[in-house]
């Protein structure tokens, strides 16, 4: 199955994809768009392009797991993502994915504005890449 996965920001959202075996999380683009509903728009259309089936989300949990005004805007725009797209919408929590994408662009020397417009695909990337190790682990 397709899966693309989608790490929301204010300005630059972050899209990956695995492919159909579900082994990999790539990253595939990252968004930059301000505008709730031109974001909506340019997801859904990354979604057709890449054939998902499945669509999942960043949630932004705070650290003791309580959900905040971000997790319910995440929220939000999965749910609008879904209605859009006809596709599934799964949400997986994101804590400490931005620092690990931080600590991957470290160990890679990634340095300046490329790592400020890749930091947001790479945590796409470990957001989906821990759903399908998830998904992996509970058929096991």
């Amino acid at each position: 199955m397709i899966i693309m996965s989608v790490d929301l920001g204010k300005a630059r959202t972050g899209v990956a994809v695995c492919d159909k075996s579900e082994f990999l999380a790539s990253p595939h683009t990252v968004i930059f768009e301000k505008s709730p509903n031109k974001l909506l728009e340019k997801t859904a259309q990354t979604a057709k392009e890449v054939n998902a089936e499945l669509i999942v989300v960043g949630l932004p949990k705070n650290m003791d797991g309580s959900e905040g005004e971000s997790a319910q805007n995440a929220r939000a725009f999965a749910e609008k993502l879904s209605e859009l797209t006809g596709t599934t919408i799964v949400m997986q929590d994101e804590r400490g994915t931005t620092v690990t994408a931080h600590n991957y662009l470290n160990a890679t020397n990634t340095r300046g504005k490329k790592r400020k417009n890749v930091v947001d695909a790479v945590a796409a990337v470990i957001i989906l890449q821990d759903f399908l190790d998830g998904r992996k682990r509970d058929k096991a």
